[in-house]
């Protein structure tokens, strides 16, 4: 099978391309056991279809303890029974692909489950054939850890084991050992996973924390980081955030590892690779990764942050433009791992003028030099529900609470319908997690009808993106400094010069036009205020001008 592109970019569809990314427990829940599941997605393929996005990625759905849910895969070959089965899975790939949608999923290589066959086998000694598959390491004389490195999600990253009286590595949660790519049977296995779901017709691979999947096998310390401290002077809540983490990820040895992966995606042409990347320097990694026959792109948590600046996006996207050169990114301002950026990014704005920020950002992501990936419900303009810890699931946010709340209120069920039909249609029963009053108005059955509704907003700006010249896939960019509110940058081809100005700030603003802009096509969507005067714009507050010029 493979999926149709509306691009026309043949086996580079992804260049410029818009991924939806969907979080199956909390899409739709067709089986009324209050999860969503791959029916539920297969249900829904119409309503994703509308959006104009070519592709769909959808998060874990193979078969978990469910500790991380899904992030810590006990069966890489198999459907969760709460999501469906394989025949579920098949039917959501042709489905997705009559409808020309590309279907990306996650693959989780840097650790498994604790309750993987694999781990089973390799904690039960020292010596049985997957004892190495494992980062097994003795205790320091003292019976304490091997060294200093710290868990994504605090704490200490090593857990004891009694049956082998050593630690294991765990990253992220203790229920998440970390796998061990050293080793060359690892790496084929893992390979032989990827093969196993590109057979069954995937059209790509998101990779999860992939520039964790290599250790420095010297088990090093990492040395100490400067700490930044919050407005009450205190230290970070995340032990993590302590130490440089120079020795536990990004090793070198990734990078062949990651020509590998390309060598076995060759073999399926029109399929891709994105990569998520978290770094103290991300702008590098992604370069890295995303050349020399790696991955296809990448992204990082550069604009999964509270900061949203022109200044910080214009640092940002300077960044990213010195390092990445014939590498791409993937931006991504919202997922299932943070607060969404309604909310996070709208501090201080009222909620008028929040509402008005999401397609700016939206034409912003559409713009750039990259491709863009959107997670279920911004487009809907869902704020971040506030859930109470009596209901809180998430272990990070119940480890950390009450500084950190964890990610639940990012993963609340997508409405479908207002206060007609119970929990906003996503399920007849009590779902996973609740579905927030804030979030019934805002369900797709009430802005399906609204023309000026966000949703039917982003609709536009996507089918506007779609519109725009083949050229931009490829462009060249360049930011401007404009010492304001205002993020301005523009694209080049050696046909073709774009402009695009955006005003973030909380006042109006003009903006001196470059010379060659002036006299330009202003191709701006309709849905954004401003106007062109001569050789100046004026934006309102959540205003933007797009300028097209065309060369002799």
């Amino acid at each position: 099978m493979s999926g149709n592109t509306k691009s026309g970019n043949n086996g580079e569809w992804w260049r410029n391309g818009v991924i939806y990314q969907i979080y199956p427990r909390s899409f739709c829940d067709a089986n009324g056991d209050g999860i969503g599941d791959l029916p539920g997605i297969t249900r829904k393929l119409d309503y994703v279809q509308s959006l104009g996005v070519d592709a769909i990625w959808i998060s874990p759905f193979f078969k978990s303890p469910m500790a991380d849910f899904g992030y810590d895969v006990s069966d890489y070959r198999d459907v969760d029974p709460i999501f469906g089965n394989l025949q579920d899975f098949d039917t959501l790939i042709e489905a997705a692909h009559e409808r020309g949608l590309k279907v990306i999923i996650d693959q989780i290589l840097s650790h498994s489950s604790d309750q993987h066959p694999w781990f089973e086998e390799s904690r039960s000694s020292r010596d049985n054939p997957k004892a190495d598959w494992y980062v097994w390491a003795d205790p320091k004389p003292d019976g304490s850890a091997p060294n200093n490195w710290m868990s994504n999600f605090g704490g200490s990253a090593w857990r004891w084991c009694t049956r082998r009286r050593q630690y294991y590595l765990t990253n992220f949660l203790k229920e998440q050992p970390d796998l061990n790519l050293h080793n060359a049977e690892v790496q084929e296995q893992l390979l032989a996973d990827l093969k196993f779901w590109l057979d069954r017709g995937v059209d790509g691979f998101r990779l999860d924390a992939i520039n964790h999947a290599f250790h420095n096998q010297s088990l090093a310390n990492n040395p100490p980081r400067p700490l930044q401290l919050d407005e009450k002077g205190l230290p970070p809540v995340n032990t993590y955030q302590y130490q440089w983490h120079i020795h536990d990820k990004s090793q070198p040895e990734n990078l062949i590892f990651l020509q590998r992966v390309r060598q076995l995606m060759e073999q399926y042409p029109g399929t891709i690779t994105v990569g998520e990347v978290g770094d103290d320097n991300t702008h590098k990694i992604m370069a890295e990764y995303t050349t020399g026959e790696r991955l296809n792109m990448a992204y990082s948590f550069d604009l999964l942050t509270e900061e949203c600046s022109a200044q910080f996006l214009r640092n940002t996207l300077e960044k990213n433009r010195a390092v990445i050169e014939q590498g791409w990114p993937c931006w991504s301002i919202s997922n299932h791992d943070v607060p969404r950026s309604i909310t996070r990014w709208n501090k201080g704005f009222d909620s008028e003028q929040a509402l008005a920020r999401a397609p700016l950002f939206l034409l912003m992501q559409l713009t750039l030099r990259g491709s863009v990936c959107l997670y279920q419900g911004e487009e809907l303009g869902l704020p971040e529900a506030d859930i109470a810890f009596e209901d809180l699931v998430d272990p990070y946010g119940i480890n950390l609470w009450p500084e950190f709340k964890g990610r639940d209120g990012c993963r609340t069920p997508m409405p479908w319908v207002n206060h007609g039909e119970i929990n906003a249609g996503f399920s007849k029963v009590k779902p996973w997690l609740p579905v927030p009053e804030a979030h019934h108005h805002l369900a797709v059955s009430v802005q399906e009808g609204d023309s000026h509704s966000m949703l039917n907003q982003f609709r536009a700006l996507i089918d506007w993106h779609r519109k725009l010249s083949p050229a931009l896939a490829t462009a060249s960019q360049q930011v401007l400094d404009t010492d304001s509110d205002l993020l301005a940058f523009t694209r080049r081809t050696d046909s073709e010069e774009y402009l695009v100005v955006l005003n973030l700030g909380k006042a109006a603003e003009t903006f001196a036009l470059p010379a060659e802009f002036v006299g330009a096509e202003d191709i701006t969507p309709p849905l954004f205020g401003g106007q062109s005067d001569g050789d100046k714009l004026s934006l309102p507050v959540a205003g933007a001008r797009v300028l097209h010029l065309k060369k002799n």
